[in-house]
């Protein structure tokens, strides 16, 4: 975003056009049989279509022999041959029709597999690349390959390359058809292209700039647009509806100014190649009939000639509008190629070892950490955690407390030391039986578009009804949804804000209840709720981690008071440990935090 209430989206341009080009092609080579019947079908339909003014021709000459003969009194029309003569032209016609639509029919076809597969391989991608690339990339930057990307590749594929192989094939076969008239008519008509062509090529370079425009203007203000939905309380908040409406005005205008320039631009285009066309056709007309006269050639050759000169400049315009979409097209195929050649996480072990009887035992040995390599933010950190015990983790802002969280559950690696499970390292684990023994609830409530019930049945997908009431029970949540519109089925809106924070964050708390987790997780997690609610969800916690190794990431000293380990972190160093009232009686750090954090408490 460029300041408040604006975006600019920059126009993208192809670094390695030849490499993109490669990956393309080899990535089509599933498809390369398909792509070789598309070929030879676009050829044939189009060669059919372009012999077809010269036998138009042909009956054109016929009748007009025929009337000349009835004037001389010496013949009459031959309509039976005329007919044959349509008939064979109406057959070449469908022939080529039908021989297009299977050829587009193909097309589709091989450009919505690509489709699902480019969208396959990103979201395989997603999954295994690690979470320290979310952290350095934009998450709308990456919804963008498996949207806007793969539909301009898949678009380009289905439409472009017919138009590639047709206007080619069209450029080349009228220049045979024009040639095998008359030679010299021909190159007159070649003379008129390069005037044509340079019309095209400076309309396009003056369209193309504002069209280039618009896409940038477009992006600020849909931009704009969808922060002023999305913050719209915040503009009333501060009554700044009247600037946000100035913002959206100027961007507008922009959008507008650049939109119809490049429309009366391209409008132009064809108008102006008809008017450069009608003056060749007028001196194509003079001379077919300066050689009509002199028998050289035939009336039906002169109209033949005439409709393919008026053919041939529409393919060419088409090529050159199309070098604009291939372009487009590999700056999309090379951020998707970008995006797959990203580094994955580190694979997984081959002799990968399951615990069968998990107690819950966790030990983090001399562990050494940093998101970059050169900045170290967790130093030599060592401790054992009993099975079933209660461990609160506090200390400042920064000083690494949710990150050993994120450790312990393997999104990240470590840069060294080791963290065990029931005595085995987690990296001797595959991650998804890792992440299976824990149970989450952070302080950023995450629900999606859904029931309640579905919401609360994502920690354990194969839970029945009662066993998500009787979750709901446990968290203190089955109350307030009783209050709600259709309790359990009351579907939550996208951005879940028809329920109030503390009523999220309990929702979230019957998820993890219901998930059964060896071991627990708590970030914040009572930090969106007010005291009398903390009070009820305390009660719910108790219950829970009952038997249960549990993490308490917390400010709040009623969440930490009962832990039977506090460890206190400072710059991702231990630096005290122990129960609540030691370490209050040792008036060192922990008791420091517990005066400036918790004297209200």
């Amino acid at each position: 975003m460029n300041g408040p209430f604006g975006s600019k989206k920059e126009v993208e341009h192809v670094n390695d056009f030849k490499g993109t080009f490669k990956k393309l092609l080899n990535y089509l080579k599933d498809y390369h049989l398909s792509l070789i019947i598309v070929l030879v079908l676009a050829i044939s339909s189009t060669i059919f279509t372009i012999v077809g003014p010269k036998i138009l021709g042909q009956a054109t000459t016929e009748l007009f022999k025929g009337i000349m003969a009835m004037i001389a009194n010496t013949g009459a029309i031959n309509f039976s041959k005329i007919g044959n003569i349509l008939i064979f032209l109406l057959g070449l016609y469908v022939i080529s029709a039908i021989l297009g639509y299977i050829q587009g029919y193909i097309m589709t076809k091989i450009a919505t597999k690509v489709g699902y597969k480019m969208r396959k391989q990103i979201t395989d991608k997603i999954n295994e690349l690690p979470l320290k690339y979310f952290d350095k990339n934009n998450t709308g930057e990456v919804l963008s390959r498996i949207t806007n990307d793969v539909d301009i590749i898949n678009q380009s594929l289905n439409q472009s390359v017919s138009q590639i192989i047709t206007s080619f094939v069209t450029v080349v076969g009228i220049l045979y058809m024009m040639f095998s008239i008359s030679v010299a008519m021909t190159l007159i008509a070649l003379l008129v292209l390069p005037v044509s062509m340079g019309f095209v090529i400076f309309v396009m370079k003056k369209s193309q700039r504002y069209f280039k425009e618009q896409q940038e203007h477009l992006g600020a203000l849909n931009g704009h647009i969808e922060e002023m939905y999305g913050s719209h309380i915040i503009i009333k908040a501060f009554n700044k509806e009247r600037y946000a409406l100035d913002k959206f005005e100027q961007s507008n205008s922009k959008l507008f100014n650049s939109a119809w320039k490049g429309q009366f631009l391209s409008g132009m285009l064809f108008p102006i190649m008809n008017f450069i066309g009608n003056i060749g056709y007028v001196i194509i007309s003079v001379m077919g009939g300066y050689f009509a006269i002199n028998g050289q050639l035939s009336i039906g050759d002169i109209q033949a000639f005439i409709q393919y000169m008026r053919q041939f400049t529409q393919p060419i315009a088409q090529l050159a509008n199309i070098s604009n979409v291939i372009q487009q097209t590999m700056a999309a195929s090379e951020r998707v190629f970008a995006f797959l050649e990203e580094t994955e996480q580190e694979a997984e072990t081959k002799n990968p070892i399951t615990i069968k009887d998990i107690k819950g035992g966790v030990e983090f040995k001399n562990v050494h950490f940093g998101y970059n390599e050169d900045k170290i933010i967790i130093n030599d950190f060592s401790v054992k955690v009993a099975p079933g015990a209660k461990i609160a983790i506090v200390g400042p802002t920064g000083a690494g407390k949710t990150t050993l969280v994120k450790l312990l559950m393997r999104f990240y690696e470590l840069n060294s030391g080791s963290i065990l499970v029931d005595n085995v390292n987690i990296r001797d684990m595959k991650r998804h039986d890792l992440r299976k023994m824990f149970g989450m609830v952070l302080q950023d409530t995450w629900l999606y578009n859904a029931s309640i019930k579905d919401n609360i049945r994502y920690g354990n997908l194969e839970a029945t009804d009662e066993e998500i009431i009787t979750a709901s029970k446990m968290a203190q949540v089955d109350h307030f949804v009783r209050t709600l519109p259709n309790d359990y089925d009351m579907v939550l809106n996208e951005e879940a804000n028809n329920i109030s924070q503390g009523e999220k964050q309990l929702l979230t708390i019957a998820r993890a209840i219901l998930a059964n987790p060896t071991i627990l997780i708590l970030d914040e997690a009572t930090s969106s709720v007010d005291t009398r609610t903390e009070v009820l969800i305390q009660k719910a916690m108790d219950e829970l981690m009952k038997n249960r190794t549990s993490f308490i990431i917390a400010h709040r000293l009623s969440t930490i008071r009962n832990a039977d380990l506090i460890l206190v972190i400072d710059n991702g160093d231990i630096v005290e440990s122990g129960n609540h009232k030691d370490l209050l009686q040792k008036g060192g750090f922990y008791a420091k935090l517990y005066e400036s954090q918790f004297e209200e408490v």
